[in-house]
């Protein structure tokens, strides 16, 4: 079950590296009355489920830590 919680933590930080810079990347600027707006278009799902597979990867590998004291 360590094992599997690790590999779980690492693809989940990988997945939210790869997918965070992808969303920052996909955004567009507009010049409102002289001050340069922003506009991010890009979709987080992947982000938020690689957060999510990150932290059950996490609580997989302390829980396994904790059970066996």
């Amino acid at each position: 079950m360590k094992i599997a919680g690790i590999i779980l933590l690492i693809l989940g930080l990988i997945g939210l590296a790869w997918f965070g810079y992808e969303a920052m990347q996909e955004s567009e600027s507009y010049e409102v009355l002289g001050a340069e707006v922003a506009v991010s278009t890009a979709n987080w799902t992947p982000v938020i489920i690689s957060g999510v597979i990150a932290l059950i990867g996490l609580i997989m590998t302390v829980a396994n830590k904790s059970s066996k004291t």
